[in-house]
């Protein structure tokens, strides 16, 4: 799935050229990384010997949600020891996992549906998160040389479709079964604000309509940018219905009310870390850093986070290490 907006879900460029930043790109397009931008002490995540100044540089794709989970990868590292650069916001989702393949990047936080769908070519997705993240695990590790760990069951950042809570209440919708009632009795009130790519996708429109029956009259569907998505949707005058990730802060902030996916269509984006499988059997005990994290980030959780960004204003770094001081997980130094 490539997912976001500039920073609210699609970052600006992380591409370092020698004129904006100084240092030439490699052969590969990506710089060697710049350090980690805010200081942190072990918490509950300790020291760990085998960690202790290892060279590991930790990526992310170029939206909100993925440059904050890459912070909150490097103060686990830098609590655990390791010397960690940051080469967060790479452009693109196929830039991220090339990356990692090429050794560019060591860590990088992942979606179960992104690595199925957009990286192994599969259409089918599997409904069972934990079955879905098993067979990616399994065709990561046979055919790419990728070691996924850490999966976190509770965040799932898939696709959902969006009404603000007077629409909501008007058209007495609450699951995306109840649109086919919908276009049966008022079919006019079927509109939808839509990304371009959501608009044809098996895995998007499409789909959703084949699987719940009822018809999407095109005249009736605006095709717009995320971040325009969101606004146009809360107010309900371009559409009714709008395509959301369910664990973007600004359905929170708007006031959003995502449908149920009743008949579990869209596919899981759980995530999970992943690694070059020579690295994880280098050092095994990233799994002990990582899990804990993974265990307590959920749709909550990782909602709140990318609020504090898109709706606060606040700067990533600064986030996610609030959350890790309040989690426990690491503590901030004092100035």
């Amino acid at each position: 799935m490539m997912r976001g907006t500039p920073l609210s879900r699609r970052g600006a460029l992380k591409l370092f050229s020698a004129a904006a930043a100084g240092a030439a790109l490699t052969s590969c397009g990506l710089s060697s990384g710049s350090s980690v931008p805010l200081r942190v002490s072990p918490g509950s995540i300790q020291p760990v010997p085998e960690l202790e100044g290892v060279p590991l540089t930790v990526g992310s794709k170029d939206f909100t949600e993925q440059i904050v989970l890459a912070y909150i990868a490097e103060f686990a590292l830098s609590a655990a020891g390791a010397d960690v650069r940051d080469l967060s916001n790479i452009t693109g989702s196929a830039s991220a996992r090339n990356a990692l393949k090429s050794e560019q990047i060591d860590v990088v936080w992942e979606y179960t549906g992104s690595s199925w769908i957009s990286y192994n070519g599969k259409t089918d997705p599997i409904p069972d998160a934990l079955a879905q993240y098993e067979a990616v695990r399994e065709l990561d590790l046979e055919k790419n040389g990728i070691t996924w760990f850490a999966l976190s069951l509770n965040s799932d950042n898939t696709y959902a479709l969006a009404l603000n809570r007077e629409n909501a209440d008007r058209l007495g919708v609450n699951t995306l079964s109840d649109l086919k009632r919908l276009g049966q009795e008022k079919p006019e009130e079927l509109t939808f604000c839509l990304e371009s790519e959501f608009v044809s996708r098996n895995d998007g429109m499409p789909g959703v309509a084949e699987t719940y029956g009822f018809q999407v009259d095109p005249g009736r569907v605006e095709t717009l940018n995320t971040g325009t998505i969101y606004t146009a949707t809360s107010t309900g005058r371009a559409c009714n219905f709008g395509e959301v990730f369910t664990t973007d802060g600004r359905i929170r902030a708007l006031d959003l009310k995502v449908l149920e996916d009743d008949k579990k269509f869209f596919p899981r984006y759980n995530l999970g870390v992943t690694v070059r499988t020579e690295t994880m059997e280098r050092y095994p005990q990233l799994e002990g850093v990582f899990k804990p994290i993974s265990d307590r980030l959920n749709n909550e959780h990782l909602l709140a986070l990318n609020a504090g960004v898109d709706v606060d204003g606040r700067d990533p770094a600064d986030v996610a290490r609030d959350w890790m001081v309040e989690q426990g997980f690491v503590t901030a130094p004092e100035v």
